[in-house]
């Protein structure tokens, strides 16, 4: 979720899946994405659409957020993007999520963000989603500037 220009799609296409729904509001991003693909953009669904809509044609396994979810600001805006993961997860599907701790900025490429704890967004998630394993970890960005995530692992319950 929140694909952009992933570097991410390109390993996993190398690794050999071919079952990958790229999404993103962006259809800029996009493009840029099946072009840097090439052949191999086969692979790959492109889905321009806001998160919090996205209809996803197919339940995923994974669903994988790395800084998406921390620019939903509005409690209304946060549960209307979980309720798609809901409906878009497979009963034993997995949610990977990195966004913005607690500690973290309060604003990123000029936007305010909302900040969030693993205990925090398995609450969220509760009502599906079981928290496996989480991680708190500085990310330095590429203009030395450290910012704070929290990383969630989680499954679906059957």
């Amino acid at each position: 979720m929140g694909a952009g220009v992933s570097a991410l799609l390109l390993e996993l296409v190398a690794d050999g899946f071919r079952s990958i729904d790229a999404v993103d509001l962006s259809g800029a991003a996009l493009d840029a994405l099946r072009l840097r693909l090439g052949a191999a953009a086969s692979a790959v669904r492109f889905v321009q659409a806001d998160i919090r809509d996205v209809e996803l044609t197919d339940a995923v396994d994974v669903w994988h957020d790395r800084a998406t979810f921390h620019f939903l600001t509005e409690p209304a805006d946060q549960l209307r993007y979980v309720r798609r993961v809901e409906a878009s997860v497979a009963p034993g599907g997995h949610l990977v999520m990195a966004t913005f701790a607690p500690d973290g900025p309060e604003q990123c490429s000029g936007l305010p963000v909302a900040r969030h704890s693993a205990l925090g967004l398995a609450a969220l998630f509760a009502d599906q989603f079981e928290l496996l394993e989480s991680l708190h970890q500085v990310h330095v960005t590429p203009w030395g500037a450290p910012q704070s995530f929290t990383h969630v692992f989680m499954v679906r319950r059957p």
